[in-house]
């Protein structure tokens, strides 16, 4: 089966401070984040690459790691714009940055034309998630007959997904016996407290327990998104509540929509494999070791692409 990853790299990172997080080298060999995952999607089946970036960072981009992974993997890209909207809609004047997750994916709609995962390009999943999101797009590449559109998505165990330095954003998700998804909340300012995980919703606070599955953006789904993707993103742009400065159209909100209208039905995939990620400059040194210690388990092996 041909198999894309689609990797979001456009994010500002505004919160990391100087520089792009996304190519920040995690190891003496220069690997950065994106190698881990690249590989790992390879190992489950995955042959193609998109990497989703804004058109300003694509020379950087290309030399730390668009070239060198064209040699193991095809490579293509898609560009997230501001501008990029869809007939009729202009760009609210102030606005600086893309619409969010949901704009980023549709991005990639002229280019990925085959069943595909989403991730982020700052994020570390561990390898069972590839595996698991892989097989099940193989039961599922069949395009769907009852207009019911068949995502999974890769489920955590929150303190899996904490960081040391900051509060986390994380969608809480919950789901049924059989392991389909029947919510997810967007929730933010998620920390530890006194040996407590706590949040800035207290609507949440009971079902927010260490061992609570979240999504970490990883998406598994067919080409049949996109055009569900485009009307919703119509929709979301002829909202007049929000912040037209400031308001993203972000895929937990879309796949909850989905559940709500009964548009989708969303496999959760649980894995026990600990999140690596980078949110704040601080966080860097702690992924390299995490890194570091991925290699000392011999879970990989240094240089990664030898």
């Amino acid at each position: 089966m041909n198999a894309t990853l689609i990797i979001m790299a456009a994010g500002i990172g505004s919160r990391f401070g100087k520089g792009i997080k996304q190519l920040e080298k995690m190891s003496d060999a220069g690997e950065i984040i994106m190698d881990y995952s690249i590989y790992d999607a390879i190992s489950a089946g995955f042959n193609k690459v998109v990497f989703v970036i804004r058109k300003e960072i694509e020379e950087e981009f290309r030399q730390v790691i668009g070239d060198r992974i064209a040699e193991k993997i095809t490579v293509e890209y898609a560009f997230q714009e501001l501008e990029d909207l869809p007939e009729g809609f202009t760009v609210p004047e102030g606005r600086r940055k893309p619409w969010g997750t949901g704009q980023a994916v549709l991005a990639c709609r002229d280019v990925v034309k085959e069943p595909f995962v989403i991730i982020n390009a700052d994020d570390y999943y561990g390898r069972s998630a590839y595996k698991m999101l892989y097989e099940f797009l193989l039961r599922t590449a069949e395009k769907s007959t009852d207009g019911v559109l068949k995502l999974a998505m890769a489920g955590f165990r929150l303190k899996n997904t904490l960081s040391e330095n900051g509060t986390v954003t994380r969608g809480l998700c919950v789901a049924d016996e059989n392991g389909m998804l029947k919510r997810v909340v967007e929730t933010r300012g998620i920390r530890t407290q006194e040996g407590r995980v706590i949040c800035d919703n207290e609507d949440v606070m009971d079902l927010l327990t260490p061992d609570s599955i979240v999504s970490m953006n990883m998406w598994a789904g067919t080409p049949e998104l996109f055009p569900v993707l485009e009307q919703g993103f119509r929709e979301f742009l002829n909202k007049t509540d929000g912040d037209p400065l400031k308001k993203e159209y972000l895929l937990p909100d879309i796949v909850a929509d989905l559940l709500d209208k009964k548009q989708a039905e969303v496999t959760v995939l649980s894995t026990d494999d600990h999140w690596i990620g980078i949110t704040y400059q601080e966080d860097v040194e702690k992924a390299k070791a995490d890194f570091n210690a991925l290699v000392e388990a011999e879970i990989y092996h240094m240089p990664l692409w030898r």
